[in-house]
């Protein structure tokens, strides 16, 4: 069986997914964003976040990750408007010195929530990329990746 885009109809028109007939499941998924940015916005780092003229960088990323997870129907056509039971936004630096952010989003439904927590964490690395331009524009959105999700037909995890 060859598959097929899931968003087309027979005639190979943009449709919405039928999901009345699935069951409902428990559904998680996660998702990463990584930035890159230079020494200048490094040495801005001070406790466990970023402090800059508009406020603390990391707990504004985290409350607009979530906010971008909760409004993906709104984002992206044709996705369903999904109630999230939990969304939850992570940040922190890694050995290499870029910003990670992780966000997971889950719920008991018939569609899964790939879409909010790719969403939840691109719009946190937006965030991050606005609040720090003013000490430099050198600053790289490196990657956005689905990390893993369960519940469904399949599940998916990415090695790190």
């Amino acid at each position: 069986m060859s598959k097929k885009f899931t968003h087309l109809d027979a005639a190979g028109n943009p449709s919405m997914v039928d999901v009345g007939e699935k069951k409902v499941t428990k559904r998680i998924a996660k998702a990463r964003s990584i930035i890159v940015v230079d020494d200048e916005i490094l040495a801005q780092f001070e406790g466990k976040d970023i402090q800059t003229k508009k406020g603390p960088v990391f707990q504004t990323a985290i409350i607009a990750g979530v906010m971008g997870a909760k409004k993906t129907s709104n984002l992206i056509p044709l996705c369903h408007p999904l109630g999230l039971d939990n969304c939850q936004v992570a940040i922190h630096i890694n050995d290499a010195k870029e910003i990670v952010v992780d966000c997971t989003a889950s719920l008991s439904g018939k569609t899964g929530v790939e879409m909010e927590a790719l969403t939840g964490a691109t719009v946190a690395a937006l965030t991050i990329y606005d609040m720090c331009k003013a000490f430099s524009h050198n600053i790289i959105i490196k990657e956005t990746k689905l990390m893993e999700k369960r519940g469904g037909k399949s599940d998916f995890k990415r090695a790190d």
